[in-house]
């Protein structure tokens, strides 16, 4: 067979044979344990040394959809066979509309792993327009409050994989994007929540935010960040909050996604705004001994 490119890692016949073994030898232990086994003897590894469990499972499920693995059932039937979104969570939505000197104190804090983060999810699903979906990887979740009130949710993912004004700006090749990409980290969600009308909230909340993004990152991951980014669909928002907050427009997508080993056109242009995180970005970003 001809090797076939999972996450980023190649598969070849004899692997195969290999992945197949473990898998029959730890059959009865479930998915989650067998991904384990399989990124320990791999040794595929996070940067912060975490073992890369979830992308095997999305491999492992894909050899088994495409016939090329016989694969145990999942253990336990999530969400009655279905899947469901955040439980929905009700919380004051009296409108709030004042000029931001006298919304008083906004403060952001990060939510994941804490007991508002059910909050963040059930927000982000009912109000963003793009609704929840569970981040696989490296994350963080946070909210912004004014006093007690809620105000903005603020979510961050791993890098995209390819984006050429990107590289271009960066001046990274291939290998060296691969070793490092790690170092960005993706806005992947921003929402002013709808009953909240403050002119310049979204830029002071997004300011705050890259503030503290990188020691929260290093407290986590052990490894720090150099740079963030973020896609602005063009024909929905203009980037204001972006450009108020010195991010730079570097280009703008393709209007493309890749599913699998193709690139479907969906139409959807996006502009590509990059902030640095430390002022010799490109030599940390292109080195290639990290």
């Amino acid at each position: 067979m001809e090797p076939l490119i999972i996450r980023n890692r190649e598969i070849t016949a004899h692997d195969l044979i290999f992945i197949q073994a473990v898998v029959h030898e730890y059959w009865d232990k479930g998915r989650t344990h067998i991904s384990k086994i399989l990124c320990q003897k791999w040794n595929w590894v996070q940067p912060s040394g975490r073992l890369k469990d979830m992308a095997c499972r999305e491999l492992l499920l894909t050899l088994h959809r495409k016939g090329l693995l016989d694969y145990p059932p999942p253990i336990q039937k999530a969400y009655n066979n279905r899947r469901t979104g955040p439980q929905k969570i009700k919380i004051d939505t009296t409108p709030i509309s004042c000029n931001i000197s006298d919304l008083g104190p906004v403060q952001v804090k990060m939510v994941r792993h804490t007991y508002l983060e059910s909050l963040y999810d059930s927000l982000i699903d009912q109000y963003h327009y793009l609704g929840y979906v569970q981040i696989v990887g490296n994350h963080l979740k946070y909210m912004a409050f004014s006093g007690d009130k809620p105000v903005a949710c603020i979510g961050w993912g791993s890098a995209a994989w390819a984006v050429e004004s990107r590289e271009e700006f960066i001046g990274w090749t291939k290998p060296v994007k691969n070793k490092n990409l790690h170092f960005v980290m993706n806005n992947t969600r921003f929402l002013v929540l709808p009953w909240v009308t403050v002119k310049c909230l979204a830029s002071k909340v997004l300011s705050l935010n890259i503030k503290r993004i990188s020691t929260d990152w290093i407290k986590i991951y052990n490894y720090p960040l150099y740079m963030l980014e973020t896609f602005v669909e063009q024909d929905r928002f203009v980037g204001t909050c972006y450009k108020a907050s010195n991010w730079i427009r570097v280009g703008e997508t393709k209007g493309t996604s890749k599913k699998g080993h193709k690139h479907l056109k969906h139409g959807k242009i996006k502009d590509v705004y990059l902030y640095p995180l430390d002022k010799n970005f490109k030599r940390l970003l292109n080195n290639d001994t990290v």
